[in-house]
């Protein structure tokens, strides 16, 4: 049964915030999901190309990491450390610096004496895990950089999303709305947490770090002095999926030269593949430049073959294939 941690926000009218799209927040979700069992709503064509980019040995490097019982990652250890500002470089740099006698001071004062059976392994060798950890994340990155410049319109539509949310004093309305997975109730917010915590904002700054790996993406780092940020997925981030790794043919393409569209037209084709992943009609509607109108009667007969499944949230409808859909989109793009 899924946990929840609660932030409490306080008068959400003195509450401060900023957004930073920090590559690290990214990383880290890309690597939960493809290889550390935390599902953030990743495509499995994109696990599977992460995957391909390091050693069969990795799930065991990142075992200590996401273990189901513990979401406590060192903070020496996390791509995050410079939150809000710094860098992937400058990130990679201090994990090739860090010293083992750090790394085993700072696992002593998250857990005690006695590690989690997961990190004994870590402690026994610790230099060896540093450099192997290491290694493993630089290779995902790299993997994964063409696909976070593609992000960039993304997001800076999202940063200026908020600052207009901030200044027009709209906070209440913008929290509620960034994840399906959270949960607001009053002047508090849910973030998934096997470890059910409580949490106080007090004065510390609000930071929203949008993140680019799936539509699942959820993330929090309650514990510094000076900020809570929160990771959520980038709205869209499903559009860059579909253009970034197999896209398949582009508005202007023959029918003749893609079988899914010889076989429903080229407007559900586009639907049915940026469905992939969970989108609301509106982002869709965007990504194939359809109107509105046109949108809903061609997803209500992708919905009437088995194809597609509308649900509604909120003020939103969001769509996503139904298993028949992913087959057929399989079997016509080989």
């Amino acid at each position: 049964m899924q946990g929840f941690s609660e932030l409490r926000l306080g008068p959400l009218d003195r509450v401060r915030i900023s957004v930073a799209p920090h590559p690290g927040a990214t990383l880290l979700s890309l690597v939960a999901d493809a290889l550390g069992g935390r599902d953030q709503g990743v495509p499995e064509r994109w696990r599977r190309a992460v995957r391909s980019t390091v050693p069969d040995t990795a799930p065991a490097v990142l075992r200590p990491l996401f273990a189901p019982e513990f979401s406590v990652i060192p903070d020496c250890l996390t791509p995050t450390a410079t939150m809000p500002g710094g860098d992937t470089a400058a990130q990679f740099q201090q994990l090739a610096d860090l010293s083992p006698d750090r790394l085993l001071a700072e696992l002593e004062d998250d857990f005690g004496p006695s590690v989690p059976r997961q990190w004994q392994g870590v402690v026994d060798r610790p230099r060896d895990w540093i450099h192997a950890y290491a290694r493993l994340l630089h290779a995902v990155w790299e993997q994964f950089l063409p696909v976070w410049k593609k992000a960039e319109g993304l997001l800076q539509r999202e940063t200026e999303r908020v600052g207009s949310a901030v200044v027009r004093d709209c906070v209440d309305a913008l929290l509620p709305g960034i994840s399906p997975r959270f949960r607001t109730s009053g002047t508090s917010l849910h973030l998934p947490d096997q470890q059910a915590r409580t949490f106080e904002l007090a004065d510390r700054r609000l930071v929203l770090v949008p993140i680019v790996s799936g539509p699942g993406a959820s993330m929090f780092a309650p514990d510094r002095t000076d900020i809570v940020w929160i990771g959520y997925p980038v709205p869209g981030v499903g559009l860059l999926w579909n253009d970034g790794a197999d896209p398949g043919p582009g508005p202007g393409a023959r029918a003749a030269d893609d079988p899914l569209t010889l076989v429903v037209g080229r407007l559900r084709a586009a639907v049915l593949r940026a469905a992939e992943t969970r989108l609301t009609m509106g982002e869709i509607a965007a990504s194939v430049r359809s109107s509105p109108a046109n949108m809903t009667y061609h997803c209500a007969q992708l919905q009437d073959a088995g194809l597609l499944h509308r649900e509604r949230r909120g003020r939103s409808v969001v769509l996503s294939r139904t298993e028949r859909g992913s087959a057929l989109v399989e079997l016509l793009s080989l």
